[in-house]
């Protein structure tokens, strides 16, 4: 690609097509936004783990059009996620379809088998969960949350504002 002697041109390739990739992902993050590398959806993840693929491609590509290729597929791909994100936005329907609502594992002390049950939650995982928020008691748990995005929320002290909670269910029906 640049050179005759193979070790350079791979030292050569590696430093540059790494460099010109990791540029180009920072300047369309920037053009799309703060949210590009959020984890506030599953499609979000979905985007972050795809766009770290691609740019591992791109960074071992051997001719330009094989970097072309997965940098092009890098702004799709976060093209996408933003148009996604801004029909979320603007449409309860839209975001109903695409979006997963989080689920209540655990109110008030009270553990929800079902739900556990239905979202393949271990006990032993929101167990630890909890242990990792410092709870020390059950009945000072207020809610536990399974988030769209498989994170849990852990919700403890004396009061929870029940807009908190707002689109969450007990079931994931």
């Amino acid at each position: 690609m640049f050179f005759d002697s193979v070790p350079l041109d791979i030292i050569a390739r590696a430093l540059l097509l790494s460099g010109l990739a990791l540029v180009w992902v920072v300047f369309v993050v920037r053009v799309i936004g703060l949210r590009t590398f959020s984890k506030m959806t599953a499609f979000d993840f979905v985007a972050t783990v795809a766009t770290g693929s691609l740019l591992a491609g791109a960074c071992q590509a051997t001719t330009w059009p094989e970097f072309a290729q997965p940098t092009l597929a890098i702004l799709a791909l976060l093209g996408a996620q933003f148009v996604i994100a801004r029909l979320r936005q603007a449409s309860d329907r839209f975001e109903d379809v695409v979006q997963n609502e989080p689920v209540i594992l655990m109110r008030d002390g009270q553990i929800f088998d079902e739900a556990l049950r239905q979202t393949r939650v271990a006990r032993a995982d929101l167990i630890a969960k909890l242990r990792e928020a410092n709870v020390m008691k059950f009945s000072d748990v207020r809610a536990v949350v399974l988030e769209t995005t498989g994170d849990i929320s852990v919700l403890h002290g004396e009061d929870l504002d029940e807009r908190i909670l707002e689109g969450a269910s007990a079931t994931t029906g």
